[in-house]
């Protein structure tokens, strides 16, 4: 497993009920369920995604692709800094 760091952390009685029971339930400690929680959480921040309903989306058959509009665009402003 390499190097381990060791930490506390403060949560309020609720939580750690809630905790407790989940370990219990699940047969694990409750340092592997945190453990693992936060290796999710952190593998999933910084790489934003769409709900999966977007991601499923397909489009509508009776509209029009969006991209069929793009000749009609007016052509963007002169930029005054370039």
């Amino acid at each position: 497993m390499g190097f381990q760091m060791h930490f506390n952390i403060y949560i309020d009685d609720q939580t750690g009920r809630q905790l407790a029971k989940v370990a219990e339930e699940a047969g694990e400690s409750r340092n592997a369920i945190i453990r693992r929680a936060l290796q999710e959480w952190l593998a999933r921040r910084g790489k934003p995604s769409w709900p999966e309903e977007v991601m499923a989306f397909k489009g509508m058959p009776d509209l029009p692709p969006f991209e069929s509009g793009r000749d009609r665009l007016k052509p963007p402003p002169a930029d005054p800094l370039a």
